[in-house]
């Protein structure tokens, strides 16, 4: 059965052959940051080492969202299987817990929603017709919502309108905070919101406030983003299961691998407060992009297609 790769990690540095080959992994993961590259032996080496963890629950170990110390989870992981990331951006599996197998939070979104529709307050004119403003109020009502959006709203708005940049980096973790800690009750129905006019619109692509977050002065090329994502476990992580649960396929009959949406909408998800946040591209639209251009990719063209693709021509989403 599979094991959370931290608990798998202690099993292993328990036994002394498991702890040897583990070590080996660990020089592979260090070594396969740094240049010059691998030599072919020092590949192969690493390989095997891979191998030899046979049917080691630490081979076969995930992680879960919302666990705590994830970062280092997703460490160990990457450190077993480094070898699927050898110079190739398709990382074929998912770190993560299939999402059936997850506790799935009792929330009370339906109770809150309810008391709000009981309410007679005028600064609620126009719920019927705003979706993303009703499940903003929804939200204020819970304690744990409320509290982590204006944690990361606090952080993204600041330097706003003035010359100071933002910190990015601050408002990408606390994004993230809010879709891993906030039942998704409440999260997918911020972010999900169906409009019918551009003031709805609008106010479902500022969600993840876009000036700090997702958009930079000029687009960067789709592979710089790419690069800076397979930098960092999390993001690796998320673009691994956004690859996996998203994964178009033309013989399916609606034009997606996978039959679990709900997965690739958590997915989808996952991915916004890492390098490769993406965001709605406008006001009137559900189309969604990363903000990043191909123009000049060179011989590497059509590998930034491909990632760019996944989000703005991606059948699934």
């Amino acid at each position: 059965p599979r094991s959370d790769c931290i608990a798998a990690e202690q099993l292993c540095l328990s036994d002394s052959t498991c702890n040897a080959t583990y070590r080996i992994l660990e020089n592979c993961a260090l070594a396969k940051t740094r240049v010059p590259p691998l030599d072919h032996d020092s590949r192969v080496r690493c390989l095997n080492a891979e191998l030899d963890l046979g049917n080691s629950s630490l081979l076969h170990c995930k992680c879960h969202r919302r666990m705590r110390r994830q970062e280092h989870c997703l460490r160990i992981f990457w450190t077993v299987h480094s070898s699927m990331t050898d110079g190739y951006f398709n990382l074929e599996t998912s770190p993560y817990e299939n999402p059936a197998n997850e506790e799935h939070w009792k929330t009370d979104y339906n109770k809150l929603a309810a008391l709000l529709s009981g309410k007679d307050c005028s600064q609620l004119a126009g719920d019927a017709s705003n979706p993303c403003l009703k499940a903003t109020h929804v939200c204020n009502l819970s304690k744990k919502c409320v509290r982590l959006r204006t944690d990361y709203a606090s952080i993204c708005t600041r330097g706003a309108g003035s010359e100071d940049m933002c910190d990015r980096r601050k408002c990408h973790r606390g994004l993230r905070n809010f879709f891993e800690k906030v039942p998704e009750d409440f999260t997918k129905r911020i972010l999900f919101c169906p409009c019918q006019d551009e003031l709805c619109g609008e106010r479902r692509r500022k969600t993840i406030v876009p000036d700090c977050s997702f958009q930079y002065n000029t687009k960067p090329n789709c592979l710089w983003l790419l690069d800076s994502c397979l930098e960092d476990h999390i993001c690796k992580s998320r673009l691994a299961d956004f690859q996996q649960n998203c994964q178009p396929a033309d013989m399916s009959p609606d034009g997606c691998s996978q039959p679990n949406h709900a997965a690739c909408l958590q997915a989808y998800m996952g991915m916004i407060g890492t390098p490769m946040t993406p965001n709605y591209v406008s006001n009137s639209s559900v189309e969604v992009s990363l903000w990043c251009t191909c123009e000049s990719s060179g011989n590497q063209k059509e590998k930034c297609d491909q990632i760019l693709g996944m989000f703005e021509s991606n059948k699934c989403l």
